[in-house]
């Protein structure tokens, strides 16, 4: 099996993974409190350009407008949810099993994704980016996919929290 086939077969199956696990917790009656909802965001979602330290801080972020990151403030603060960025899975993980994190919503590759689901002990909805300039640079992501991932872990609490705004 060439690498470009063998590369192919396990993008298939991560994307199987998330999709079963994607379509197992949306069908959950979840109710969980907006501040135990961590949206979790890779690295690579901000500008290659940008000179601010997000993963230290995603409120560092100047708001620019360049990448993603601004509008993925804006939705962590109409719902109420707690985002950051990861460097990596390690970090990622370490975020994941905090205290306060009762459930996640994740922005990565699928590879990533895959491997996060299966290490988490608490429940994961995955949105995976999107790669216009190839992986880990400037990616991308669908906002109303993170908006309906957010909404699904929130149940009731996410109705209350949308009608207040």
């Amino acid at each position: 099996m060439s690498d470009k086939d063998k590369h192919g077969a396990r993008s298939r199956v991560a994307r199987a993974i998330i999709w079963m696990n994607n379509f197992r917790k949306r069908h959950k009656n979840f109710n969980i409190t907006p501040e135990r909802v961590l949206l979790l965001l890779p690295r690579c979602i901000q500008n290659t350009e940008c000179t601010q330290n997000i993963v230290k801080d995603v409120h560092q972020c100047k708001r620019c407008g360049n990448c993603p990151v601004k509008s993925l403030i804006e939705i962590g603060e109409e719902y109420g949810v707690i985002p950051r960025v990861a460097g990596g899975g390690r970090l990622a993980l370490a975020m994941v099993l905090e205290s306060w994190v009762e459930a996640v919503v994740a922005v990565a590759c699928e590879q990533e994704l895959k491997a996060g689901i299966m290490a988490s002990p608490k429940p994961v909805l995955a949105v995976t980016n999107e790669r216009p300039f190839g992986p880990c640079a400037n990616t991308s992501v669908d906002l109303e996919k993170v908006k309906e991932a957010i909404a699904s872990f929130l149940g009731k609490n996410g109705k209350e929290s949308r009608a207040a705004t």
